[in-house]
């Protein structure tokens, strides 16, 4: 059975349709890609499945269980999160305190801030914290100010800050958006990283062609809202069609 299965999803937009019938089934371990030029659809289909916006039309079943239309919360709960293509942070609190309280979050449900005074006794935030920051290699770091990190760093806590709920599936949208060719090969190295360590299912959106044929079990290709293939690397790669939608006829 697939982790993530959409049937004729459709997003309208007054008279325009974002999202156009996308029917797409994502295997549990795996990394699926999706890919298209910009317009394509690509980040409001995720926006559709991680609960951010409502599809017109169309179902979505995640574990067999279907969460078309559920709030972003009850979607967390269900095991999927999203990192966004801009660093969400609380810049003033530490990188640890960032975590904590997405940590706590997904541990307790709704709360209050004041939380932040008596976090100490929650020993699984606590540890839920210091794995997840291990894993994208800022333990070291937990006590600087957000604010105070490299924008690599930051994008690698928006990731952690993401899996402190410890999803089955984790949207990433442009992961290495603004990174200098260092940042992108770290940040490479981290999603090879999380799959094999974390066991984590990863839909990838991304405009860097060389980070998704590095990563990717397959390549789903947007054009103008609809899937146009959704193959291996390599079959994407000599695929005209995809050649012609995304770049002009350019081989990728």
């Amino acid at each position: 059975m697939s982790l993530l299965q959409t049937t004729d999803l459709v997003k309208q937009f007054g008279g325009l349709t974002a999202v156009d019938g996308v029917s797409l089934s994502i295997e549990r371990g795996t990394v699926q890609a999706i890919i298209g030029p910009n317009g394509a659809g690509k980040t409001t289909f995720i926006n559709c499945v991680s609960g951010l916006l409502d599809p017109t039309s169309g179902s979505v079943q995640f574990n067999g269980d279907d969460i078309t239309g559920q709030d972003p919360h009850e979607i967390v709960q269900q095991g999927i999160s999203k990192s966004f293509q801009t660093a969400s942070i609380f810049p003033r609190m530490s990188v640890a305190e960032n975590v904590q309280i997405a940590a706590f979050g997904a541990e307790h449900g709704s709360f209050r801030f004041n939380f932040l005074k008596r976090r100490e006794s929650y020993d699984a935030v606590q540890e839920t914290t210091e794995r997840m920051l291990r894993s994208v290699d800022l333990w070291d770091d937990r006590n600087i100010q957000a604010q105070n990190l490299p924008y690599g760093d930051k994008r690698r806590l928006e990731i952690a800050i993401a899996l402190a709920s410890e999803p089955e599936l984790l949207f990433m949208d442009e992961p290495t958006a603004g990174m200098s060719p260092e940042e992108t090969r770290q940040t490479v190295d981290l999603i090879e990283n999380l799959q094999e360590e974390l066991g984590l299912t990863i839909v990838l959106v991304e405009h860097d062609m060389e980070v998704i044929f590095r990563v990717s079990d397959k390549i789903a290709v947007l054009h103008r809202g609809s899937i146009i293939a959704n193959a291996a690397p390599e079959e994407i790669r000599g695929d005209e069609q995809v050649q012609e939608a995304y770049l002009g006829g350019a081989e990728i």
